[in-house]
């Protein structure tokens, strides 16, 4: 079947429909690291650019966790819909905002530990570490509204009302950016001010979270109500979670390897690093706008046990997954350079980073599976094989090429980033490709 067959370009238009708003909004998330980035990376010391990476970089890691809210709210919802059952849809959602709340109150509990933790980790200096420990004491009181937010935006996405996430992401870093501005900038609260801008964004993203979501129980039909989940839908979730969970868990253990081992390098590579990982941001959330849309088109599909749809929509989804690919290539090879001037005029971070540019080019295209296909696994409800595809992606693709290329410095860690997104694609494709002939997609 040809992904382009004018008879089905109604179903290119229908994904689209969904995607195109979860880019546009997601864009501006790593927009808005670049924001903190260039307002930090404007003042005097080097430190202040290293402790504002290192810390959001630490906050990052656990609200990242936490997306295991997000994917499981989705996939329940998207097969709920299919299946146009309002009862397990709200109960799916009220487990999930437990979850969401007893998760992110354990989060501000265990916060001297973490901030103990993420010293010993990072190995950074006094000066950095100093920095790091301002943002996240701060940013940590973020977490109930983000935590609650995750599972909105599920349930929208899952009700396939791509629209909502849209005004919430884009309300969330708009305000986020004009209170780094201002507190930054105009009245001088250096890092502090980055985190109490991103705080004040969560909370009232969270408001705007609330009346979207009552709409769209409005136009559903379905009364708001928080309703008592059955005790098989409480053990569905927690093992879909529990997986998911780990799988997160093992995805920003890579990546905060890149921060934590980067710091040991010196200021100047996690300075950098600090800069190129916005690329990498830029990538990863623009096509998982891509995989939102196949979460909520893939798991209807299954809710409506309809097979040959359900390959259909990843096979659409494949198309405009490697298109974005290759304009996100071309795009940094072309002004890579110049959009690093702009997020730094330290001379020492610039020449650092545009010597570790070239990797940022290929990795979209070695990254547009392991992308694509968390989103076909999401909308399955198959958590299990998007954690044994991580540990194994995490173990052989990322630690033993980083073990065997560490002589190389700070080229070894982009090299083993490069082979864990590469391996994390592949075993999802063969995965889905024997699930597919053996008739298992519906199960």
């Amino acid at each position: 079947m040809k992904p382009l067959n004018r008879a089905h370009t109604s179903h290119h238009i229908q994904l689209l429909a969904i995607a195109a708003p979860m880019i546009l909004s997601n864009i501006s998330v790593p927009l808005l690291g670049l924001v903190d980035t260039a307002v930090i990376g404007h003042l005097s010391e080097a430190y202040y650019l290293a402790g504002i990476a290192l810390g959001s970089g630490s906050i990052a890691l656990l609200f990242w966790l936490a997306s295991f809210l997000r994917m499981s709210t989705t996939g329940e919802i998207a097969q709920a819909n299919g299946q146009q059952d309002s009862v397990r849809a709200l109960q799916s959602l009220s487990a999930s905002m437990t979850f969401a709340v007893l998760f992110a109150l354990l989060l501000i509990v265990c916060t001297p530990w973490l901030l103990e933790l993420i010293a010993v980790l990072s190995g950074a200096t006094p000066e950095v570490f100093e920095q790091a420990s301002v943002y996240f004491s701060i940013r940590i009181f973020s977490a109930p509204a983000a935590m609650l937010n995750l599972v909105m935006l599920g349930f929208m996405l899952g009700m396939q009302y791509g629209r909502g996430p849209f005004y919430v992401v884009l309300f969330t870093n708009c305000v986020n950016i004009v209170l780094d501005v201002l507190f930054v900038v105009v009245l001088d609260f250096a890092v502090a001010g980055a985190a109490w801008a991103s705080v004040i964004a969560d909370y009232s993203a969270l408001l705007l979270s609330c009346y979207l979501l009552r709409g769209v129980l409005n136009r559903a039909g379905w009364r708001w109500q928080l309703k008592v989940p059955h005790r098989e839908e409480i053990q569905r979730l927690l093992h879909l979670n529990r997986d998911i969970f780990i799988r997160s868990l093992m995805l920003q253990l890579c990546f905060s390897f890149m921060t934590f081992y980067g710091a040991r390098l010196g200021e100047d590579i996690l300075a950098a690093n600090a800069v190129l990982l916005n690329f990498l941001m830029l990538v990863s959330f623009a096509m998982d706008g891509i995989a939102y849309a196949v979460e909520a088109k893939v798991g209807q599909a299954k809710g409506a046990r309809d097979v040959s749809m359900l390959r259909r929509w990843v096979q659409i989804s494949c198309f405009w997954a490697g298109c974005f690919a290759l304009i996100y290539s071309g795009i940094f090879a072309l002004f890579g350079p110049a959009v690093i001037g702009l997020l730094t005029d330290i001379p020492a971070v610039i020449d650092t980073a545009l010597v570790y540019l070239p990797w940022l080019v290929v990795l979209p295209l070695i990254a547009t599976s392991c992308f694509l296909f968390d989103g076909v696994f999401v909308g399955l409800t198959r958590a299990r094989e998007m954690r044994n595809s991580m540990l194994l992606s995490a173990l052989l693709g990322f630690f033993v090429p980083f073990w065997l290329a560490q002589q190389w410095g700070n080229h070894g860690l982009w090299f083993a980033m490069s082979c864990f997104m590469g391996l994390r694609g592949l075993t999802l494709v063969i995965k889905y490709r024997q699930m597919s002939v053996r008739q298992q997609l519906l199960e």
